[in-house]
């Protein structure tokens, strides 16, 4: 399982490189906040939360799953932040990376308190998606677009 997981996490990880140097750029460009506030990694996370919950509906246990690819993935993906926050610091860039006064406060409010700002709420949104998609795959009902075969006709409503 722990094999599964990191490879689900694998890509996600990848993309909040991209995302956590996107975003530090934008700052450093001086674009305003409420611009720079919807590219995130809690914003990466809930989308990739909701991707797995549909894509693992049918696994053995979805939702350990589901949780230990976000254990992992979250994690990994505050390490580029935390660089970040060592690059704003030492440059004096002031960006809002510098946030924590010294490595022990940014390790702990990266790793440990960023992690979980990422994990709840992705968890949540994971298992609500894999619980809606579970049930509608007990109840048979087809996410597919109905087609002309199975479209009632008005007289027969």
């Amino acid at each position: 399982m722990f094999q599964r997981a990191l490879s689900l996490a694998a890509w996600p990880a990848m993309i909040a490189v991209f995302v956590t140097l996107v975003r530090f750029s934008l700052e450093l460009a001086g674009l305003p906040t409420e611009v720079i506030f919807i590219i995130g990694l809690l914003w990466l996370t809930l989308v990739v939360a909701v991707f797995w919950g549909v894509r693992l509906a049918d696994e053995k246990n979805p939702y350990r799953l589901l949780l230990l690819s976000l254990v992992i993935f979250s994690p990994l993906s505050r390490v580029p932040v935390f660089v970040l926050w060592w690059v704003t610091k030492t440059w004096g860039l002031g960006t809002h990376y510098d946030t924590f006064e010294n490595w022990g406060q940014a390790l702990v409010g990266q790793l440990v308190f960023g992690s979980l700002v990422q994990i709840i709420p992705g968890g949540l949104l994971g298992s609500l998606t894999l619980a809606i998609k579970r049930r509608r795959k007990t109840l048979g009902v087809s996410s597919a677009p109905p087609t002309a075969s199975n479209n009632l006709s008005p007289n027969e409503l």
